[in-house]
């Protein structure tokens, strides 16, 4: 769409050709005289039907055109501050809103911010107030597709105009975790033709390693040798082979160490245990925990968190052949605990059993998987929200906290020992699934059987909110890069105590 940059102005603003002027005003019992104020400011009176359709109507934003001093396109958005706003109002908001100045002749935007003190009983901190304008700006940017007709990309300039000293470093932030929500949903939505297992590395080595970020990519006869079953097992019914990517950020003097791990199925037909076909296409996004883990490395490389993060991602494909891994079989991961094989389909928990298993080995502080787990925790928890599953109460409060800060919401689910009896297996240590009732906590309580008990784990099951939904403008139409912004905030937060 645009090549964009956003920028700070200060309090005050230059006079620039060919602008726009975006406005916000809360509609209270000041709202005439803010408008006013603003339509003074650029010499115009708004018409008697603007006035009808906004002041007094449902209209929630006017537009208008002035030629003095210089042409420049005017925009007023109200807003009500009730039971119906929310924290992700600026970034839904600015999503849909940048799309709209395409057919316009402007190549500079000027936001002038509202103040802060508005808006404190619904955000806590003022540099991510400012920083989720940035965002929402960065997802209406956003697009993806291989049409042949593709525009060529206009030039904007965005700067925000405020008193406060935090809008500076937000634009700042806002791009570094952008640029990781950006990467995440570009793998997501890459069809799996393109993006197979060894393609996923060879990007995350690509992304990462100018950053400072070391990139171990293990091969197919290296993961043999290390004998990490489970990631074999899922991957040998198809043509495309695996790959165990291993991601390290260790800045100087980093006092905790984080191991993320994300689910990198590339494409899940199901194995034997085949999916229907409604909806199949979707699964070129089952790599999308592995997506939010690459993304959350480079945005905390790229901002020099002082943290220690390392990523583990098993990336395969889940194809029926004659060579695939059946229903019945057992399966031996590395550390000879064995799986018994009940539906191939739940192949994502078989292959994460091996990269939990190489996240404990590196005795972290706390070990975080994120996947598109199960379909169960969507039927739980619908589309919007992530299921939390975790007995450390520390890591869940922290986690929940992110996610209501950037509107990425995990929600805790049950984690009782009673559910182990329904992965319990009569030949193998465990089953790979359990019965229907439950799905999505059997699930967690499998991948809680291959960490160490002594380090403290999530798993968070992001199958409803990594796929397209219509909660808000940026989750409409593409794969959402779920993850990022709620993982990149706990770990600025872990790394600040």
């Amino acid at each position: 769409m645009y090549s964009l940059k956003i920028k700070f102005g200060g309090e005050n603003f230059s006079a620039l050709k060919k602008n726009a002027f975006l406005y916000f005003i809360p509609e209270d019992e000041s709202f005439t005289h803010n408008l006013r104020v603003i339509t003074g400011r650029h010499n115009y009176s708004l018409t008697a039907i603007q006035e009808k359709s906004f002041v007094n109507g449902k209209n929630n934003d006017v537009r208008f055109y002035v030629s003095k001093p210089d042409e420049a396109l005017i925009i007023v958005k109200k807003y009500k501050l009730n039971e119906d706003f929310s924290s992700d109002f600026f970034r839904n908001y600015l999503s849909a809103f940048l799309p709209t100045l395409e057919n316009e002749e402007t190549a500079n935007l000027i936001i002038m911010t509202p103040d802060f003190k508005l808006f404190t009983p619904y955000l806590k901190d003022e540099q991510y107030f400012y920083q989720s304008i940035c965002e929402g700006l960065i997802y209406g940017n956003y697009s993806f597709g291989y049409k042949s007709d593709k525009k060529a990309e206009k030039k904007l300039t965005v700067t925000l105009i405020g008193k406060s000293r935090f809008i500076k470093k937000a634009v700042e932030v806002s791009s570094f975790v952008m640029d990781g929500v950006i990467l995440a949903r570009r793998l997501a939505n890459e069809p799996s033709s393109i993006l197979t297992p060894v393609e996923l590395a060879r990007i995350a080595k690509k992304e990462l390693s100018p950053l400072g970020v070391k990139c171990q990519i293990f091969t197919e006869k290296e993961i043999e040798k290390l004998k990490y079953g489970g990631i074999l097992a899922v991957a040998k019914g198809s043509d495309n082979p695996p790959r165990l990517i291993k991601l390290s950020y260790n800045p100087a003097q980093s006092k905790k160490k984080i191991v993320l791990v994300g689910k990198g199925v590339t494409f899940d037909s199901g194995g034997i245990s085949i999916k229907p076909a409604s909806g199949m296409s979707e699964m070129k996004a089952d790599m999308s925990g592995a997506a939010a883990v690459i993304g959350v490395i480079m945005a905390a490389a790229k901002a020099k968190l002082p943290i220690e993060v390392m990523g583990i991602i098993p990336a395969v494909e889940n194809m029926p052949s004659g060579k695939s891994m059946k229903p019945g079989d057992i399966v031996f991961t590395s550390s000879g605990k064995s799986i018994e094989v009940d539906n191939t389909d739940a192949e994502g928990r078989i292959i994460l059993a091996d990269a939990l298993e190489i996240a404990s080995k590196e005795k972290p502080d706390a070990i975080i998987d994120i996947a598109t787990l199960t379909g169960a925790c969507v039927v739980a928890l619908g589309e919007y929200i992530a299921g939390l599953f975790t007995k450390n109460q520390q890591l869940s409060d922290k986690l929940s906290i992110a996610g209501k800060n950037t509107y990425e919401i995990v929600w805790p689910m049950p984690v009782n020992d009673e559910f182990k009896k329904l992965i319990k297996s009569d030949v193998a240590d465990v089953k790979n699934v359990g019965k229907r009732g439950g799905g999505a906590v059997s699930a967690a309580k499998f991948l809680e059987y291959f960490v160490d008990k002594n380090i403290p784990y999530a798993h968070i099951d992001i199958a409803g909110p990594a796929m397209p939904n219509d909660l808000t403008h940026y989750t409409q139409k593409y794969m959402t890069g779920f993850g990022v912004r709620l993982l990149f905030d706990y770990l600025l937060n872990a790394s600040l105590e």
